[in-house]
């Protein structure tokens, strides 16, 4: 696979650069130790009850693989770690499964970070794409994965992982977003130099709504929560099935902006 020297450069220059503004060095998981910090970290978040998400010995088999599985750390403490893995040789992309950020650390855009650290790794190895998945109803990571990074979904899925038993998950079907993150995109190159901008369309767009904050609604009230579900997959999932297509996610307004395909 070729690699754009320039493009790369570029990629680092915005990834250390985010990297400072958040106070953190982020660099790969080779160490026993350090697996077991990141098993640590990934199991505070979702609950550890039933296993750990990303337990050690997938964490080091995965590194030891060449794929992507860092930490970012203010002098000895991981405050967040992402894992990804390639996709097959004739598909030259990376697989985003997991990234996570300490509660402690939250307000330091260690996330977006995060990210811009993984894009410079997968263009320096000649992968142009990096997919990950979302929960469609969690309106900050809509926005953190269409708006502040640039990326674009491709596919509703229904159900994708089914039956999640960890304290994020459960009690609730894993609807899905996929996303496709095109890494030299103008969107992607706007973004990753934090003037993000939506895609321009002339066609017509409409708001589909989800509730702003979809994780407290289901503490005070889950059954209204639990209806929010099956109330996006069926408002969302025909228009894209039909060729809608989602653009952006505006935040203010509190939902995705959707252009409408031919008639």
């Amino acid at each position: 696979m070729s690699v754009d020297h320039d493009l790369v450069d570029a990629a680092a220059q915005s990834a250390a650069a985010a990297a400072m503004r958040s106070g953190v060095i982020i660099r790969p998981l080779t160490e026993l130790a350090e697996f077991v910090a990141c098993d640590a970290l990934f199991s505070a978040i979702w609950g550890r009850d039933e296993g750990a998400p990303m337990p050690v010995n997938l964490l080091r088999a995965l590194s030891s693989a060449g794929s992507y599985v860092v930490g970012a750390y203010a002098g000895s403490e991981m405050l967040g770690a992402c894992v990804g893995f390639w996709a097959a040789p004739d598909r030259p992309a990376m697989h985003s499964h997991i990234a996570g950020v300490t509660a402690a650390a939250r307000g330091r855009d260690l996330g977006f970070a995060l990210k811009l650290h993984q894009r410079a790794w997968a263009l320096r190895c000649g992968v142009p794409v990096i997919n990950w998945t979302f929960d469609p109803l969690i309106a900050r990571n809509a926005h953190f994965n269409l708006h502040k990074l640039g990326g674009r979904p491709v596919k509703y899925a229904v159900n994708y992982y089914g039956e999640m038993p960890d304290a994020i998950n459960a009690g609730d079907e894993t609807d899905r977003m996929l996303l496709r993150w095109e890494l030299d995109s103008a969107e992607a190159r706007a973004a990753c130099d934090g003037e993000p901008a939506p895609q321009s369309t002339a066609a017509e767009t409409v708001l589909v709504e989800v509730p702003p904050d979809i994780e407290g609604l289901r503490r005070t009230d889950p059954e209204r929560a639990a209806a929010w579900r099956p109330t996006l997959r069926n408002r969302l999932l025909p228009m894209l099935e039909r060729g809608d297509m989602i653009i952006d996610f505006d935040r203010r307004l509190g939902g995705y902006i959707v252009a409408r395909g031919p008639s």
